[in-house]
């Protein structure tokens, strides 16, 4: 079986300060999919107090990484509900090859595949210029430039496979995420247009 032309499975990657949130809202309404972002489903799970998010909240708050096993329950769940059938965009899963092939696994169970990973791309010294703007806006002292390079570098070194494996796979596209937002809005349909992807 595959999928109808209407369908949209796609993945929002992109370094801290690249206007992920905002782009997958935009995408999520233009596609007329969920967005659905891990850490919305912790913080949905943990406030439901479901089995699995109170499993999750442990070790949030002994302030440890969720494991994959739980974070991948938690988002085999996500997609069985009835919103993400005619497709979805992930934010924030898969963060690992293991997590990739775990998704893939449940794609593969319901004669789904993705159609596209958008990578939102960005010169680091202008993230660095926006975050710290943002960070004094919020009065978030501790977002220091040393900081702000710091999660920029750990970014890059832990999904540099990930993107690695879907560019080998003719998924990925990359957007430059830097401009005004409705630039880049267009510049995201423009890429996914060319994958085939096409608005709802």
């Amino acid at each position: 079986m595959t999928d109808p032309d209407t369908s949209a499975r796609l993945l929002i990657v992109g370094p801290p300060g690249a206007g992920k949130g905002t782009q997958a809202s935009r995408i999520a309404d233009t596609y007329a999919i969920p967005a659905i972002s891990t850490g919305d489903i912790f913080r949905e799970n943990v406030r439901s107090e479901t089995e699995l998010g109170v499993l999750a909240k442990s070790f949030m708050d002994r302030g440890e990484y969720v494991p994959d096993e739980v974070t991948n329950d938690l988002v085999a769940d996500r997609l069985t509900w009835a919103d993400a059938d005619g497709g979805f965009l992930l934010d924030g899963f898969p963060r690992t090859t293991a997590q990739a092939a775990f998704l893939d696994g449940i794609l593969d169970g319901h004669g789904h595949h993705l159609n596209a990973v958008i990578e939102l791309v960005a010169d680091p010294d202008e993230t660095v210029q926006r975050l710290l703007k943002r960070a004094s806006e919020q009065g978030r002292s501790d977002d220091t430039e040393e900081v702000i390079r710091h999660r920029l570098e750990v970014y890059a070194r832990q999904t540099a496979p990930l993107l690695d494996l879907y560019e080998e796979r003719g998924l990925l596209v990359q957007v430059d995420g830097l401009g005004a937002v409705d630039e880049v809005t267009e510049r995201i349909a423009a890429a996914l247009a060319a994958k085939g992807v096409t608005a709802a």
